[in-house]
């Protein structure tokens, strides 16, 4: 008799079991945050600070973080980098990110190399949002500046720093 309950009540959680995995136990994740405007400069000096301006908000879980990742002719692509966000940019955020193109602990960006960063932005819930790219061609001697478009007037403030 305990064998037969012990086998019933293996034949019920295997069903039990499959019937969770085939409905997704898990919730279906919502919508993500939304970058609502992103640019940067369209090219850059080697060694300079380069800002990336972000205007975003979440719909339905507050943002955590941002995520960028940067590509680099010859060496590939590396890990992404997180930058955590404050309280106050959860919800809403119009802000940069700064990044200092020249480390000493990195390889030499050679002449006219483009290095590609795609930025993201995740929820609390996981959910992510559209990725933005921006290519940014280096150089040693860059005359003038690159062209830069403004988000609509209003305060911008330093979200955050990555280092590649």
């Amino acid at each position: 008799m305990n064998k037969t309950k012990l086998a019933a009540f293996t034949v019920l959680m295997t069903a039990t079991a499959m019937l969770i995995v085939s409905a997704g136990w898990t919730q279906s994740k919502g919508k993500g945050p939304v970058i609502a405007n992103a640019y940067a400069q369209d090219k850059g000096q080697y060694g300079t600070i380069w800002k990336i301006y972000l205007e975003a908000e979440a719909e339905e879980a507050e943002m955590a973080k941002i995520a960028v990742v940067v590509d680099q002719p010859g060496q590939g692509q590396y890990p992404t980098d997180f930058t955590l966000l404050k309280a106050p940019y959860r919800n809403r955020l119009k802000g940069y990110l700064q990044w200092n193109t020249f480390s000493s602990k990195g390889p030499v960006v050679k002449e006219g190399d483009q290095i590609t960063v795609r930025v993201s932005l995740i929820d609390k819930a996981g959910n992510e949002s559209k990725e933005v790219a921006f290519p940014l061609p280096l150089f040693q001697g860059l005359r003038g500046r690159g062209r830069c478009l403004p988000l609509q007037s209003g305060r911008r403030s330093k979200t955050g720093s990555y280092r590649h």
